[in-house]
């Protein structure tokens, strides 16, 4: 076995792979490359982004196992339609939720969370420990004192991650895990408003959810939470 140290050409050209599937990625979101039309070949892909075939054909597996190109012999690479891609790949969420125009993304992310992140407070409620609170309520602390953009979506990206760890469901933990990222990278862009004069509104409606938690009753969990997700999206939607 040969080993290849930090810097070496196996690390080089695993950048330059990276680099490829982001650039393309990022293209085939914002619709430069619509579905069903053909991206650039191999030797134009090469000078593009001056790198070597071997480079260009790792970077489209990537692209084909994230279900957002196919390759056919002798005809080429074209863009599968939108349905076709794997939304809960972390850099298809990341490329949806940096575009310049997010707003479908942004509906279908608010719909996929009034699907489970309620569910996942009602399980939560009456499950907690006394530490498991404090730290709700700390975050929530931190969301009305949050002095930067990002200080203010640090704290409801851990509080949300924190509500579906106490669920107790790995399978609701992992897919949070992936639409907290996207929405964290979606508040941080450009397209969200001023922060500063709904903090303490967002911190009293998430110290709801963590009542409703420590008193043991999932209706209002699961109402609290709905209501937070609600007021998320129409804060980002209307303004």
């Amino acid at each position: 076995m040969t080993l290849i140290q930090s810097g070496g050409v196996a690390e080089r050209a695993s950048n330059h792979t990276a680099f490829v599937v982001d650039q393309i990625g990022r293209a085939i979101v914002a619709g430069e490359y619509p579905a069903e039309t053909m991206i650039p070949l191999d030797p134009d892909l090469c000078e593009m982004f001056g790198v070597s075939r071997t480079v260009v054909r790792e970077a489209k597996k990537t692209l084909i196992a994230k279900g957002m190109i196919q390759s056919k012999a002798k005809v080429g690479t074209h863009v599968r339609r939108a349905d076709d891609w794997n939304m809960f790949d972390e850099d298809v969420l990341r490329w949806h939720a940096t575009a310049r125009n997010p707003t479908r993304f942004y509906e279908e992310l608010y719909e996929i969370r009034m699907i489970f992140e309620p569910a996942a407070a009602a399980q939560a409620a009456g499950r907690v420990n006394q530490v498991d609170l404090d730290e709700l309520h700390a975050l929530c602390d931190r969301l009305a004192t949050a002095g930067s953009r990002t200080d203010f979506a640090l704290a409801d990206y851990e509080f949300h991650k924190q509500v579906l760890r106490l669920s107790g469901n790995r399978f609701l933990q992992s897919l949070g895990d992936l639409v907290q990222t996207a929405l964290y990278s979606l508040f941080m862009a450009e397209h969200i408003g001023d922060f500063s004069d709904r903090r303490e509104t967002v911190a009293k409606r998430h110290r709801a959810i963590v009542s409703a938690i420590a008193s043991g009753a999932p209706t209002e969990a699961r109402e609290a939470m709905s209501q937070v997700i609600h007021d998320g999206y129409a804060n980002v939607m209307h303004g």
